[in-house]
């Protein structure tokens, strides 16, 4: 996943005035040090890299979402069944923690 330069700064600097035009940062705020272009250019990289250990969890909770778990766990309940649990296991063995 590729970390646009605004979401890098403002990571570094959240309280920081600032214009980004075609790449090009154009520093208003006068109270706070502009960061280097090494800083900046490390804060995508530990971004994107963060975003990358984190993939497996939404693709979880996309999975998630399309379940209709209380009625599950209901169901389950109900019957003595164990489709929620074999549903949510499916889930984690298709997207697992790195």
């Amino acid at each position: 996943m590729s970390i646009d330069l605004v979401r890098a700064i403002k990571s570094l600097e959240p309280l920081a005035d600032f214009i980004v035009e075609d790449n090009v940062i154009t520093w208003t705020d006068d109270s706070i040090t502009e960061p280097t272009t090494i800083e900046i250019n490390a804060e995508k990289v530990r971004l994107a890299n963060l975003d990358n250990s984190l993939a497996y969890a939404r693709a979880r909770k996309e999975e998630y979402d399309l379940l209709n778990q209380d009625e599950m766990r209901y169901d389950d309940l109900v019957n003595s069944t164990t489709t929620w649990q074999d549903a949510i296991a499916d889930i984690k063995t298709a997207y697992p923690k790195p």
